[in-house]
């Protein structure tokens, strides 16, 4: 159990650090309430699921080569500018009412897919944890342990949406419009930081390649 325990904490370690999908959230749940910012996270954890099948397989391999590194590089600036431009746009539109303008739940979950998805880091970051965790389990469990703490590992990541929903979602009943507002354009323009970084490594690889 304790073995379990430390996979699932070891989700929620990977989950943790601030990122695109985290400053996204962050907004999502701020504007729109709990279960947008819930499925946005759910968005860019099936996308993570994904990565890690592809580790399992070996997929991975494929997705290191320079044409699909370059691509990914542009298609993750693409996502993130175009994200971080809205989130800026729409930080004036925040309002503490109960009264939400409509969303589409499906747009919400495509937002943060497309945006974990398109990250190389994420690959790389796939790539070296769960390829460890995978190498490791491997080698002193069988086939149904490394089901198991495979299931730990998304199990903390699930946690961590939960935990960044709910409190995105509370910070509107605390937190006044100006507020809000001044978080929601920081997070936009975390969100564009990230594109740049992700656009000069899209220049770099292309050169180098």
């Amino acid at each position: 159990m304790s073995v379990f325990l430390s996979y699932v904490f070891l989700g929620l370690s990977l989950a943790a650090p601030i990122g695109p999908v985290n400053a996204a959230q962050m907004d999502k749940g701020i504007k729109s309430g709990f279960f947008h910012s819930w499925l946005l996270g759910l968005g860019a954890l099936s996308a993570d699921i994904i990565y890690m099948l592809s580790v399992y397989m070996g997929v991975v391999r494929f997705l290191e080569t320079p044409f699909m590194q370059t691509f990914l590089w542009f298609f993750g600036f693409f996502v993130l500018m175009y994200t971080g431009i809205e989130t800026i746009v729409g930080a004036g539109k925040v309002v503490l009412s109960k009264h939400r303008q409509p969303e589409s739940g499906l747009k919400s979950f495509m937002s943060g897919f497309l945006m974990s998805i398109s990250n190389p880091l994420t690959i790389l970051f796939w790539l070296g944890i769960y390829g460890s965790v995978l190498a490791r389990t491997a080698s002193s469990f069988g086939t149904a342990e490394l089901i198991l703490y495979s299931f730990a590992i998304i199990l903390g990541l699930i946690i961590w949406d939960i935990t960044m929903a709910f409190i995105s979602s509370s910070f509107k009943k605390l937190l006044t419009t100006r507020i809000l507002s001044v978080i929601s354009v920081f997070s936009g323009l975390s969100l564009i930081g990230f594109a740049i970084y992700f656009g000069i490594q899209a220049v770099k690889v292309l050169l180098n390649s």
